[in-house]
C-alpha cells in the first residue's frame, strides 16, 4: 500500500533548513528508503518565502497571498511516497525520517486507490 510522508519542520535554522537535521541525515535516510525498495517518489520543497497561497471565496473571487505565513506553526518541507505492506511499516519509516526530529513531525497518510 502506498503512503505519503508529509515532512513538517517545527523550526527553521538560519539557512532555511529544518532545525536539528543535517544534510547527511537526509542523505542516509534517502539511501535507506531507496535500498529498501519502497521509494515511489519524493521531493524537497523550495524555501518557504517562495510559497503562494490561493483561496477562492464564496463569490468565486480568487485571493493570492505570498508567504511566509505567520499563522503556520510548522512548515511543510517535502514529502516521500513509499510503498509498504501496512500502516505499521509506514509509521516505522516515518519515525526514522530526520524530519521527525527537532520539533518536526511526519504526517502519514494513505494514498487513495480509486482502482483506475
Amino acid at each position: 500500500m502506498k503512503y505519503m510522508l508529509l515532512i513538517n519542520a517545527g523550526a527553521m535554522d538560519e539557512n532555511g533548513g529544518a532545525a536539528g537535521c543535517e544534510v547527511e541525515d537526509w542523505m542516509a535516510y534517502d539511501k535507506a528508503v531507496q535500498e529498501a525498495g519502497i521509494f515511489v517518489s519524493g521531493e524537497s520543497l523550495a524555501d518557504l518565502v517562495t510559497a503562494t497561497a490561493v483561496r477562492v471565496g464564496e463569490d468565486g473571487k480568487r485571493t493570492v497571498t505570498d508567504g511566509p505565513f505567520a499563522e503556520t506553526r510548522e512548515v511543510l518541507g517535502g514529502f516521500y511516497v513509499i510503498d509498504v505492506p501496512d500502516l505499521d511499516t509506514a509509521l516505522d519509516w516515518a519515525a526514522r525520517c530526520p524530519g521527525a526530529l527537532g520539533g518536526g513531525s511526519v504526517v502519514v497518510r494513505p494514498i487513495a486507490d480509486f482502482g483506475v
